[in-house]
């Protein structure tokens, strides 16, 4: 039997996934899992993972544990060092995912969900486990609240509590719970970039390609139908060298449709605008907001400036052009 070496006593969230995704590959689907850290029987098993002290892939040794390791995922990501997951991934995501799709190894689409997966869900993984914080903060900075509903922390309240039996047993069996965890969740987050998130690509990108029709700035896209678009807007902006360069999003809002002129942040995660929408329009709304503007059927902008909203798809294209025009 083809065999999976990983280190025993307490387990983590990145082994345990990094089995869970070893075995949905043909040579690895259905091996044994072996937990040890004794050398001579690591050394006779067929891949070992975060055990071992060495990265070797030709021989399929893949620990990150040594000093001398420094291996980042590439593509751009070039801050957080790879756990036993992401060496897992960055070797056999591809092959992983296309199994878990039912797509093609030559599918267009399976680099970018490849990519997208580690961006939403891998490089956590790999952060945690090797204590990259997520934001720069002063050193001896201490958090303000405690989070134990991480994938990480779930992981960890799996192993026996101390006043629990530990044994081996016990330990192996408990261990086979993560992995499961870890691989149901990283599949609804598979299925969600590639049926949810990736979808959106297409609307925004000929959003992006037709700004120019919707004002001869280039700064306000128009979608003719919602989606997640963000995210795609930043890469469609760096693919096509036009970073920093859309301003306004204009859309439909699904539950009332009404339309929306929301800011775009300068970057994913953030709360500062490109350009917010004129400080005179915030926290008006209705009659009030069409009287100030000279826009009929204002419905609000938000006392932050972000987004706002118009009863049709005229006057949120006329409230974002007016906003250029006004500081």
């Amino acid at each position: 039997m083809v065999k999976i070496g990983t280190h025993s006593g307490t387990f983590h969230c990145d082994e345990a996934l990094g089995c869970w995704l070893l075995r949905q590959t043909p040579r690895f689907k259905d091996a044994e899992i072996v937990r040890t850290r004794d050398p001579e029987v690591l050394k006779d098993l067929d891949i070992i993972i975060d055990v071992g002290g060495e990265y070797d892939f030709p021989r399929l040794r893949l620990d990150h544990h040594q000093r001398e390791f420094t291996e980042k995922f590439g593509h751009g990501f070039e801050t957080t060092r790879l756990s036993s997951a992401g060496l897992v991934y960055r070797h056999f995501g591809r092959e992983v995912l296309a199994g878990l799709l039912g797509w093609p190894l030559d599918h267009a689409d399976l680099e970018t969900v490849y990519l997208q997966v580690y961006r939403n869900f891998i490089e956590a993984v790999d952060a945690v486990d090797n204590g990259v914080g997520q934001y720069a903060v002063p050193s001896g900075t201490a958090p303000l609240y405690v989070n134990n509903t991480t994938l990480g922390a779930r992981v960890a309240s799996l192993n026996p509590r101390w006043n629990q039996p530990s044994d081996d047993d016990t330990l192996y069996q408990q261990f086979l719970k993560a992995v499961e965890l870890t691989g149901r969740e990283f599949s609804e987050a598979v299925d969600w970039v590639a049926r949810g998130w990736l979808p959106g690509r297409r609307p925004v990108a000929e959003a992006l390609a037709a700004r120019t029709s919707v004002h001869p700035s280039g700064k306000i896209i128009l979608l003719l139908e919602y989606c997640p678009w963000k995210e795609h807007l930043y890469d469609l902006e760096r693919e096509t060298g036009a970073v920093g360069e859309v301003l306004y999003c204009v859309y439909q809002d699904d539950r009332d449709k009404s339309y929306r002129v929301q800011c775009v942040s300068v970057g994913p995660g953030s709360f500062e605008n490109r350009r917010s929408l004129p400080a005179a329009w915030r926290g008006v709304r209705d009659d009030a907001l069409s009287e100030l503007s000279g826009i009929p059927g204002c419905v609000f902008v938000h006392a932050g400036g972000f987004i706002g909203g118009n009863k049709t798809k005229e006057g949120a294209l006329a409230m974002a052009v007016k906003a250029l025009e006004l500081d």
